[in-house]
This record gives structure tokens, sequence and C-alpha cells, in this order.
């Protein structure tokens, strides 16, 4: 059955292609991998912009996921391939990325010149390069594309995207890039992208940090949290950020958006990443034990903010 799906996609390419590429009439076939939190409505923008969109799916679960977003779902990395022009990931680390990617018989064994891979994660450059080693060696363009942005970003089409890779293939995807985005930055020809998302996030896990420290002690100089996050907002250290976490503080839910787990990863990655290369990191290294604490306190899967009411407890503050 997979056969005779890889099959029926390469005709169909044969069909639809000129001699020169694609005619003006044919829409561009987009592979997917990764319907979470994030890829789900990255997936639904570019498919919402014309895109025809075909999904992979590893498990019953993810495949009723595309179903119901009405995405055609495969279920191995050469019917993916037969299907795209261009595959794009949104994963969770780098173990994802070797399974998905690198792996023998994974996407990489499949992609051809002609075709691109982009992946919107946050993943180490070591384990990116590796990937840029096996499909360069096949001419295949690779864009490291990770993205910034909360999940109401992402539904909002308004994330930020910090890409690397070539040059010349990011400027010809830019129109797909603008479908979920809106902002775009070029870093350069290699890993850039990934050393940049990884200082972002580090600086965000340290704004959370400091944020939740300075809650706790204007709590206990008699001050409301709503009043506090409404002085802040309005400061000198405003942040979108703030507005984005705002109703979860006050309620103190912390329904997860990014979980302290996925920032726990992010930290270690940037932390041995600093090692690797003698760039000292020491606040980040003492952020990361904060986090910890929220994790041996239960806390793991609760959003990153969940921190304001690590403080509060030990001060306490109330939430």
């Amino acid at each position: 059955m997979a056969d005779d799906i890889i099959i029926w996609f390469r005709l169909r390419r044969l069909f639809e292609r000129s001699d020169n590429g694609f005619t003006e009439e044919t829409v561009m076939r987009i592979g997917w991998i990764g319907l979470g939190k994030m890829g789900l409505p990255i997936a639904r923008h570019i498919h919402a912009a014309g895109n025809a969109l075909t999904a992979y799916a590893r498990s019953d679960a993810s495949a009723e996921k595309a179903a119901a977003a009405g995405y055609p779902v495969v279920r191995d990395m050469a019917a993916l391939a037969a299907a795209s022009d261009v595959v794009i990931s949104s994963i969770s680390d780098d173990a994802a990325l070797h399974e998905v990617v690198t792996a023998d018989g994974a996407l990489a064994t499949h992609l051809v010149k002609g075709q691109t891979y982009i992946d919107t994660s946050t993943l180490s450059p070591e384990a990116s390069a590796a990937v840029a080693d096996l499909l360069g060696a096949k001419a295949v363009p690779y864009l490291r594309a990770p993205v910034s942005g909360s999940t109401a970003t992402a539904e909002a089409g308004a994330l930020t995207s910090i890409v690397s890779g070539p040059r010349a293939e990011f400027e010809r995807l830019t129109p797909l890039f603008e479908s979920f985005t809106r902002t775009r930055f070029w870093l350069g020809e290699g890993e850039q992208a990934r050393y940049m998302k990884l200082a972002v996030n580090s600086t965000l896990a340290g704004m959370a940090a400091l944020m939740a420290e300075a809650l706790a002690f204007t709590a206990k100089g008699g001050i409301s949290l709503a009043d506090a996050i409404e002085v802040y907002s309005k400061s000198a250290v405003a942040t979108p950020l703030l507005d984005y976490k705002r109703a979860m503080i006050l309620e103190g839910r912390y329904d997860p958006a990014f979980a302290v787990t996925q920032m726990m990863k992010d930290l270690d990655i940037a932390l041995s990443v600093g090692r690797d290369l003698h760039a000292p990191l020491p606040l980040a290294a003492q952020v990361r034990q904060q986090y910890e604490a929220a994790y041996l306190h239960g806390r793991g899967e609760r959003d990153m903010f969940v921190l304001v009411k690590e403080m509060a407890d030990l001060a306490g503050a109330g939430k």
C-alpha cells in the first residue's frame, strides 16, 4: 500500500511539473512532521495560504489529529518525501530529529535535489549540523528556522522566525514563511539560527525567574499581584511576555503553553553548547536550578511561569 502511494505521488509530480519546475497554477506541496501545540497552528496557516499539506503520523492519535484538520496522512517517510516539495518539521528535541530525519531509512534517506527541508524546532547546533551534512551531500537545501512566540502568537500567525541556511532558498520561500510569521530574520548560512534561538530562550527563562522573584517581593510589601503586574506592564521593563502570562499568573492556573520540562531541555542544550565553546553562562546555570526545583515539586508539566508560584510559596506570599 505504501509503495502504491509513493508511485501515485511521483506520477502526479511528473504531470504537474514543466521543464523549468512547477507551473504558476500548481500549489506548493508541503510535507508536515509534528502537529503539537506549535506545529498544528503553523500547519493550519500554511494550508490556509493555499498550499497542499500532507501530514506524517507515527501513531493512530497523530493520524486522527491530522485527519481532523483535513490533511492527507502518510505513515512512512518515503511516502511523505514523495508527496512533498518542501518538508517542514516541528518536533520536540534532538532525539526526535534523529528519529525522523537522520536515522537509517528516515527522511534524509528519501529527499532528493529539488526538495527542501525546514525545521522550526529548538534543537542543538550539533544535531542540526548532522542534518546539514546529510542533506548537503544530496544538494537538498536545509533551512534552520526555529520560531519565537507563544501558542497564542502561533494561532494568530504572528510568530517570529529565526532562519539560517542557504539565503537564496530562504528568499525563494519567503511567501511560505509570511503565511505563519509576522517577522523573519536571516542570520547566516550555517547554524546561527540555532544559537540565536537558544539565546532567546535562555533570556526568556531568566525573565520568568526574575519576575517570579520580584512578584514575591512586592507581595511581601503589601502590593497585589494585579497592581504589580500593571505597574510592570507600563514601566521601563514592560514586555509582551507579561501580557501573555497575566491571566495565568492572576488566576494561578499555569496551564502549559511552554512547560518547565521544555525550558529545562533548552537550558541544558545552551549550557552544553556554552561549555563546549567556553562561553560562560553563569546566570543560565543558576536559573536552570530554579526550574529543577519546580520539577522536583511536581510542576514539570506546568507552564514555565509556575516559578511565580514557586517563589510565592518560598516567601509565604500567597499565589
